[in-house]
């Protein structure tokens, strides 16, 4: 479906939103939980805090090609800051909520910010204990009201807002006018990729590269005015920022905010969203529950939920082979509906049209699960690097286990070791302040994504891995260990799973289990335990783990089959520097932290 309207930069969107169109909607264009009640935003209070608060920018002294850094979980006050920013001519940079003050400093400093919006007082206290280092950062803003009497150059957001509305006396077109100034190859924004090695590298994006993404979602996808979206996955993420946030708008959408991750499914069931961005994990959780309450039903019960599946299976297959399903099948699919698939999607909010599935790979067990029960998952691969799409499958042409066809206004190659070129609108500028590392990966025109993959018979591409994470066992054979990884993570006892074997004899790995799931199996086989260490550590844990690997991986080759494995009694976390920001295993800092630990799985194997 093509845009509403004709949009080339992102204060575009923002004066289509508080134009016209904006003051004919009747509904609202955000919802936000506020002391256990979803509120209502409309356009014009949005267009109206946003203009407030880019007016006080401006009284602070921000100016075109001013870096001004948010850190923030999503909130209404993120948009305003970020249409704020942008109107002004100015360069945003958003920061994922878990940073640490150490990796703040270092994006501050790099990217020359002048300026930090925070969320709260935790946020506000890690710039804080960094400040004196930040030589750039003239001011700080809160979006929380909290006492700011005791520190320097600290302000709540509504005192910028207040700011604003004297300094609108003055010029009360000013905003506006800068807004018209804004041309589609300024600088937009920088976002910082925290990549599995190395410091931090920002993604320099303009305004074309972005909106050529949204363009292209509109050609794909067809949104439209009555949507409403659920967003739960982070805004400083060019996935969301793009797909939930600038798309859905510029579609005329509705926007509602998930509480958290912990509270989505119960959001849902409260917003009854139409569309979702959302990540593999996601769906990995939403599986796990479903097959826990599948076999915690009766034996009768059961054996229709099992009735139930197969007939979806077979319908499936029905639909994706072009045909019309015969008669019988459409009355036993309608009655297999009725008795158990309506049930999940009510858990959904029961409107659900589809899910934007992004951000890491999703199985192809898992896509055809979800597709089978009716609720489809439209999956897409990119980088940031990328605006972020490059390719997705679509809602009539889709291929489970392949991430798509190419994304329209994209060219996408592979290169003879099997890497994936990209060249587009798109494509970034360039890495901020980072020449070694731009020249790197754009060479001759094109993006070298890091990734490997092919394209199948039918254009859909796949997705194999990522060209540094391949390794080399000791006998010669290559390894791709994402599909592997996936695959074992289908297990409702595995929580995070590492898989370790570069130049080894054969495959181990490193497993951190759902301890919820193994709790409830000890507590049925009567195991005793004290604490999760102890459980994880007993021999009979082991080797119901064992038997569960083992029918996971018996329809695979030997050589990736996972001989040894070591169960660990904590999850790899941010904080602890073991996972980006983007929940990506960082291999070499986990190989080298647990590397006592893994030498003893290949010790005991040889002993």
């Amino acid at each position: 479906m093509p845009l509403l309207f004709e949009m080339k930069t992102i204060p575009d969107l923002y004066k289509f939103l508080a134009g016209d169109f904006g003051k004919a909607q009747t509904k609202p264009l955000l919802k936000y939980k506020y002391q256990d009640k979803y509120e209502d935003i409309s356009y014009q209070d949005f267009a109206t805090n946003t203009e407030n608060f880019a007016l006080g920018l401006a009284s602070l002294g921000v100016k075109r090609g001013d870096k001004v850094a948010i850190i923030s979980e999503n909130r209404p006050e993120w948009k305003y800051s970020d249409f704020a920013i942008l109107g002004l001519g100015a360069v945003d940079v958003p920061l994922y909520p878990i940073l640490t003050s150490d990796t703040i400093e270092f994006i501050l400093n790099n990217s020359e910010s002048v300026g930090i919006i925070v969320s709260n007082k935790f946020q506000l206290n890690k710039v804080l204990k960094v400040r004196q280092n930040t030589p750039h950062l003239k001011f700080i803003i809160v979006m929380n009201e909290i006492n700011t009497a005791e520190y320097e150059g600290v302000s709540n957001f509504t005192d910028i807002q207040k700011k604003g509305i004297e300094f609108g006396k003055g010029d009360r077109n000013y905003f506006l006018e800068s807004c018209d100034l804004c041309n589609e190859d300024d600088l937009c924004t920088i976002i910082y990729t925290s990549g599995t090695t190395g410091e931090p590298k920002g993604v320099i994006l303009t305004h074309k590269n972005i909106v050529s993404n949204v363009r292209g979602a509109h050609e794909v996808f067809d949104m439209k005015v009555t949507d409403v979206f659920l967003s739960f996955l982070p805004l400083c993420h060019i996935f969301e920022r793009m797909a939930g946030y600038y798309t859905a708008l510029s579609a005329g959408a509705t926007i509602a905010y998930a509480e958290s991750i912990e509270k989505i499914a119960q959001n849902m069931v409260e917003i009854k969203p139409t569309l979702m961005t959302a990540v593999p994990r996601l769906f990995e959780r939403m599986y796990s529950r479903i097959k826990k309450n599948f076999e915690a039903q009766p034996a009768k019960k059961q054996k229709i939920i099992n009735w139930a599946l197969e007939v979806g299976k077979e319908y499936r297959k029905a639909k994706k082979s072009g045909g019309q399903p015969p008669i019988g099948l459409n009355i036993k699919h309608k009655l297999a509906d009725k008795l158990v698939f309506q049930k999940l999607k009510e858990k959904t909010g029961g409107n659900l049209r589809f899910f934007i599935s992004g951000g890491a790979a999703l199985s192809r067990e898992l896509g055809e699960f979800f597709d089978t029960v009716g609720i489809l998952i439209i999956e897409g691969y990119g980088l940031t690097e990328s605006s972020p799409v490059l390719a997705c499958n679509r809602l009539n042409d889709y291929k489970f286990g392949s991430v798509g066809k190419i994304f329209p206004g994209v060219e996408i190659k592979i290169a003879k070791d099997g890497e994936i070129l990209a060249a587009g609108p798109n494509i970034m500028k360039g890495y901020y302040r980072n020449k070694k590392e731009t020249d790197e990966v754009l060479k001759d025109g094109w993006l070298h994504t890091g990734d490997i993959g092919v394209f199948d018979a039918e254009g859909f591409l796949i997705i194999t891995d990522r060209k540094k994470h391949l390794f080399k066992t000791s006998g010669g054979k290559y390894i791709a260990p994402a599909p592997l990884e996936n695959l074992f993570l289908s297990s409702k006892f595995i929580e995070q799973f590492v898989l370790i074997g570069d130049k080894r004899m054969f495959l181990s790995a490193l497993i951190v289990p759902d301890f919820e799931s193994i709790k409830e199996y000890a507590d049925a086989n009567r195991i005793q335990y004290n604490n999760v260490e102890e459980l994880v550590n007993m021999k009979q844990i082991y080797e119901m783990l064992e038997k569960e690997l083992g029918q996971i991986q018996k329809n695979i080759a030997n050589y990736e089959r996972v001989r040894k494995f070591t169960l660990l009694d904590r999850p790899f976390s941010v904080e602890t520097g073991e996972l980006t920001p983007k929940m990506s295993v960082k291999r070499k800092v986990i190989e080298e932290r647990y590397r006592d630990l893994i030498e003893d799985m290949y010790r005991d194997m040889e002993n």
